[in-house]
């Protein structure tokens, strides 16, 4: 018999409402092993007894069996005495000490709660709030760590006898569930009108509902009339409309004031979505995956739900070849669904430009204007968080906005963070990181920091971070540009230490750390806007960066920027100041886009010339806007990158010839885009179609940026190149340059984790501000190392030494 041992053992990583300790108190008692599980604030502590080969492999099962939501970062063994208790069991929880531990993100209803969900003979059948250890709410809800009922927005609901006796048997799916409860002791459903007053007569359900369900049977109305609903979900509201009705759709587009961004859609379930759009293994582990988010699909030609079904409504995604779909992630979802015929536009719950609404009485002031329903409940959420946005690029998810599912679940770093950091993100798809050990724990997504109430939810969110994680920053990272908000709060925080970061390098150094490579590489950063270290704005930028540093290696040849932002609403402006720019001074006259806008053009040319309010830019996003304006694309613009979006829908993908721009080499080298543009205006002038001249001049872009790499490898010896920035979210770009790159040689890099555009400026902002921290560290331990050096020759001489002063 093998002889008995005890052992401390302490795991690390997201191994908190998780269903962790339940699934290490039946471990223990099937390997018929003594001891304890509990939380504390650093993660899970154990301790187990029994023979020596059996709790080697409990311990290795820590790894292997872990639950679905659990991960696992580290096990750290600790040999104790045995002392021969017997039985295992769980413990309290111990509150003390520095938090260590990590939060789960929300995660999508499991397949055995749907079962419920659906059995008539369930006791939750038709309850809209089921979950258990494998789903259900967690970081929406937390308080505060350990994550144990108290500490979260479920506090207020006290177990009924049945929940009760789950939540304690550890043979029980909902043993130590947090969020667990019933139609009996849990949160309930309320149908309000736009003012917050109780629905006047809300339907009664039907048997094949369920249990007789008002709220929901009246909300389902409300859809099928062509109404809209203001969902509570996770973490905020939403705005549901008929997916297959137009009327409804622009009442909802004209009453939230978001003119032309598409709109997401949700199914009921994957059949429902493969009718809609294309739909490849990767997608399908997507939609389907606990984090349930909006996943961008190409459509059908025909657009139609099913062979019978009505075509998804225009005013959905207008003119949008792809459609954002994603599955019922909540019980209410899906009973929502099943109670309306057809697919539901799902949008944020918000006025377009601020956040989403997440309280209620902030709800119906806000939305009361825009629903005429208000479908709620009474479980409070704690942290706003909307949805995620990804897309699939050569087989593997890309990212574009990274929030409820993720969100606070870190980005593990490849090296160390010596202090802990706090990085303040950008102005547009601010998201913030904060940063410690090799954590990175990036925000959910916070949205354009460009009014009170974003700010408002941006310093909320840093708050709370700060104390669920325990962090103290001692570095704070920022942008260099002076007028973000996000900069002025860095540079207001109390902190040691205080990092500005050029805006393209935290691109770059993003795209770096998401690969866990340390560089140097060659970083080609496009995007619409970066504020330059000469005060100009950059935007088509080519570093040699590593995590610590950058040489502007390349960039585009600037252009005035006429009207400064005026500029960026108006594509038309930038299209005028590349003419300008390209026929020097004297454009083709005969151009419709000059004829649409006489004499306002020669205005902007004459403005951009003098450098009034027009600064210099050299952003690839602009570029990208104004051969969209030129080729009749788009003039104006009603979200930040439309008239780019929409030039890539129009590119005809059979053509493969392309534009060429003069690489000019240098210190920096340029990139003539004033070559693309008298090109196109050649085609159009030709009468090539539009859809033939967006390919060329896409074709014309991937093979600047090639040549100019392999200029800069031939003079550096780099052979990685790193793509990142907001322009890469354009499929047609990427592909190609990826393509074309690998063809030359390089081993590309593309974002995996976090979004190419500003969403993942914070990771790379907190990676620059530890790699400069570490520099510093080990500066001074050399210069420690060598003052200490020079002192013990000078206190204690050599021999040879001694005797030469003899």
């Amino acid at each position: 018999m093998d002889k008995s041992v005890r052992m401390g053992i302490r795991v690390e990583g997201v191994v908190q409402g998780v269903g962790f300790r339940p699934f290490v108190y039946a471990l223990a008692t099937r390997l018929r092993l003594n001891g304890h599980v509990g939380n504390d604030v650093a993660g899970v502590f154990i301790e187990v007894e029994g023979p020596a080969e059996t709790v080697d492999e409990f311990v290795l099962a820590l790894h292997r069996q872990a639950p679905a939501l659990a991960c696992v970062d580290r096990v750290r063994t600790e040999p104790r005495e045995p002392v021969g208790t017997g039985g295992f069991a769980i413990v309290p929880s111990d509150p003390a000490g520095r938090v260590a531990t990590l939060v789960c993100a929300d995660s999508a209803t499991c397949a055995d709660c749907l079962r419920e969900l659906d059995d008539p003979a369930d006791r939750r059948y038709g309850y809209a709030f089921i979950n258990c250890t494998n789903c259900g709410p967690r970081f929406t809800i937390t308080r505060g760590v350990p994550y144990d009922r108290p500490l979260t927005t479920m506090a207020g609901f006290a177990l009924c006898p049945a929940c009760a006796a789950e939540y304690h048997d550890p043979a029980d799916r909902r043993f130590h569930a947090q969020p667990v409860c019933c139609p009996t002791c849990g949160p309930r459903l309320a149908l309000l009108d736009p003012a917050g007053r109780p629905w006047p007569t809300p339907p009664a359900a039907t048997p094949a509902d369920g249990p007789a369900d008002g709220p929901l049977a009246g909300a389902a109305e409300v859809l099928r009339a062509g109404g809209i609903v203001a969902v509570k979900g996770l973490g905020g509201y939403h705005l549901a409309v008929s997916a297959t009705d137009e009327r409804a759709a622009a009442r909802l587009r004209a009453r939230k004031h978001r003119e032309d961004k598409p709109f997401a859609v949700m199914v009921a379930d994957l059949d429902r979505a493969r009718r809609l759009c294309e739909v490849d293994a990767v997608a399908e582990r997507l939609l389907t995956d606990r984090a349930a988010p909006i996943v961008l699909l190409d459509r059908h030609r025909t657009g139609s739900p099913g062979p019978d079904g009505p075509p998804i409504a225009p005013s959905v995604a207008p003119g949008d070849r792809s459609l954002g779909v994603l599955l019922p992630y909540t019980p209410l979802h899906h009973l929502l669904l099943r109670r309306v015929a057809g697919p539901i536009v799902l949008t944020s719950g918000n006025v377009s430009n601020e956040p989403i609404a997440h309280e209620d009485h902030d709800a119906i002031a806000r939305l009361g204007a825009i629903a005429d329903a208000v479908l709620t409940h009474d479980r409070p959420i704690h942290v706003r968080t909307d949805d995620s946005v990804v897309r699939v690029f050569r087989g593997h998810p890309m990212p574009v906005r990274r929030s409820r599912g993720y969100a606070p679940e870190p980005v593990r770093l490849a090296w160390d963070t010596p202090r802990p950091v706090l990085a303040c993100g950008a102005g547009l798809k601010n998201t913030f990181c904060l940063a410690k050990g090799r954590h990175a724990f990036l925000s959910a997504h916070i949205g354009d920091l460009e009014n009170h109430p974003t700010l408002r939810s941006f310093v909320d969110g840093i708050e709370h971070f700060t104390r669920l994680f325990d962090v103290r920053p001692a570095v704070v990272a920022h942008d260099l540009h002076p007028e973000y908000l996000s900069t002025r709060y860095a540079l207001e925080y109390e902190a040691p230490h205080r990092v500005p970061v050029q805006h393209h390098h935290a691109h770059l150094a993003s795209c770096l750390a998401d690969n866990g490579h340390p560089g140097p590489v060659i970083g080609v950063a496009f995007d619409g806007t970066g504020y330059g270290t000469d005060a100009t704005i950059w935007g088509g930028e080519l570093l040699v960066a590593d995590l610590a540093g950058f040489t502007r290696a390349g960039h585009l040849v600037p252009v005035p920027l006429p009207g400064g932002a005026a500029a960026i609403r108006a594509p038309w402006r930038m299209a005028v100041a590349h003419l300008d720019a390209a026929f020097d001074g004297a454009p083709p006259t005969g151009l419709e886009l000059l004829r649409r806008h006489d004499p306002a053009w020669r205005q902007v040319a004459a403005l951009g010339r003098a450098g009034l309010n027009s600064p210099p830019t050299s952003s690839a996003g602009r570029l990208f806007d104004a051969v969209a304006a030129l080729i009749g694309v788009r003039d104006t613009v009603s979200y930040e990158g439309q008239a780019a979006i929409e030039l890539e829908r129009r590119a005809d993908r059979a053509e493969s010839g392309g534009y060429r721009a003069a690489v000019e080499p240098g210190d920096p080298l340029l990139i003539h885009g004033a070559d693309l543009i008298r090109a196109a205006v050649a085609d159009l002038t030709a009468g090539v179609p539009p859809a033939m001249i967006a390919a060329r001049f896409h074709n014309g872009m991937v093979d600047a940026v090639v040549r100019a790499c392999a200029l800069i490898r031939s003079g550096s010896g780099l052979s990685t190149v790193a793509l990142s920035g907001g322009v890469f979210q354009n499929l047609l770009l990427l592909e190609r340059t990826v393509a074309r790159l690998t063809s030359a040689g390089f081993e590309v890099l593309t974002h995996r984790r976090v979004p190419a555009n500003d969403g993942g400026i914070s990771l790379g902002q907190a990676a620059i501000a530890a790699a400069q921290d570490r520099a510093d560290l080990d500066h001074a331990h050399r210069d420690h190392a060598h003052r200490d050096h020079a002192y013990r020759d000078h206190a204690y001489p050599t021999a040879s030494a001694a005797t030469a002063h003899t």
